[in-house]
């Protein structure tokens, strides 16, 4: 029997319950099915919703192997995988694409009905090729990348450039494509407009909870969409650096002065807000201050960070005059079409994703990365295998 129908045992890291300790096992991480390919994982990276499924969201089921960004190499495909092969280099993605159903060929949106967001941590069959121990585990999304080996239904991962650079990659899989496809999709971001971005970095909130870190990564796809004025909102100082290397005009904490955070858009917008506002925190009392910095009948925000807060406190009138309030789901990307050209953008350097890359762990200093990214000067944690 050949070695890629064998049952692999490997290192992963592990969540047993809703804020327990990351530890990193041993797993067993059985061969794919027909339709789905076994990855040995190159390098991952942190995001948010990792540090958020530890405190169950977006679901409670453990125990669960942690991560969803990332990049690998094939290492055995079923016998009804076509379009990829052993040894691809592939990116993980959640959202999938299938250019057939009713929103895949309207246009108007990037969620796939034949190939929804997994939300039950488990495979398109609502089965998983890990487990511990002869427990089965869980994924975040559609996979967990914070292992040395993985297995995804083939429609959720994206073949790259083999010379890609991996940290590069990995931030392409999910966080940096996430704010860029924002401004490009969602917002479709206009020549001559205005921008604010709320949160450019990580904020502790309690024990894990961590702001989402889009900001950046949606200044960038505001900079590229033509936009002339683009504000960064943060608490943190150390963050307008960064900021202006993404192409932030202008730089608001709101620390700095008794009014509110939408006040002080306003003032650099000339009084009457900006086009465009994008909500990358995560905290709920902030949507209605991303939606209040813009203007009055055209203005729209984006919501894209992701907190644990399941009621968002919204003003009526913020809403009432005319604004549009839109949530977005992998910045609006379509996962095969629209992710490949990020992911061709990023391999010829036309980002400047070395600004993201601030701190490196191994897999079993995992627990490092959680201090790491409490830090000030922390914008994504790799973690080599």
């Amino acid at each position: 029997m050949p070695e890629t129908s064998q049952v692999i045992t490997c290192k992963a890291a592990i969540c047993w319950g809703l804020g327990m300790a990351v530890t990193v096992e041993e797993i067993q991480v059985d061969p794919p099915k027909a339709t789905e390919v076994r990855v040995k994982m190159l390098c991952a990276s942190i995001c948010s919703t990792d540090i958020s499924s530890i405190k169950g969201f977006p679901h409670s089921n453990f125990p669960i192997a942690l991560g969803h960004e990332g990049i690998g190499v094939i290492e055995s495909v079923g016998d009804q995988v076509t379009n990829l092969k052993e040894g691809d280099v592939v990116i993980p993605t959640y959202v999938g694409e299938c250019q057939e159903c009713e929103n895949c060929v309207s246009g108007e949106s990037n969620l796939c009905l034949t190939y929804p967001v997994r939300m039950t941590g488990l495979l398109p069959d609502n089965t998983s090729r890990m487990s511990i121990r002869g427990q089965r585990l869980y994924h975040v999304l559609s996979c967990a990348t914070w292992s040395e080996y993985m297995v995804s239904d083939a429609n959720y991962v994206l073949k790259v450039d083999p010379t890609i650079d991996p940290a590069h990659a990995s931030f392409i899989s999910c966080g940096f494509s996430t704010g860029f496809g924002a401004a490009w999709k969602e917002a479709k971001v206009q020549s001559g407009s205005t921008v604010a971005v709320f949160g450019l970095g990580a904020v502790g909130l309690g024990f894990f909870l961590l702001i989402l870190r889009l900001v950046l990564q949606a200044v960038i796809g505001a900079k590229m969409q033509g936009a002339t004025r683009i504000i960064g909102v943060d608490k943190n100082e150390k963050k307008r650096e960064k900021g202006e290397a993404f192409g932030m005009t202008h730089f608001i904490n709101p620390g700095d002065s008794n009014k509110s955070a939408s006040e002080l858009v306003k003032e650099l917008s000339g009084g009457m807000g900006v086009d465009y506002s994008f909500e990358c925190t995560g905290v709920s009392t902030l949507l209605s201050e991303c939606l209040e910095a813009t203007k009055v009948g055209t203005g729209k925000a984006i919501l894209i960070g992701v907190g644990s807060e399941p009621i968002l406190p919204l003003g009526l009138f913020s809403i009432l005059f005319g604004r549009t309030l839109k949530g977005s789901i992998f910045g609006g990307l379509k996962a095969m079409s629209d992710l490949s050209v990020v992911a061709n953008k990023g391999h010829k350097k036309e980002f400047p994703l070395q600004e993201l890359f601030t701190h490196e762990v191994t897999l079993v200093d995992i627990n490092k990365a959680f201090e790491l990214v409490k830090q000030p000067n922390c914008v994504k944690v790799v973690i080599k295998m």
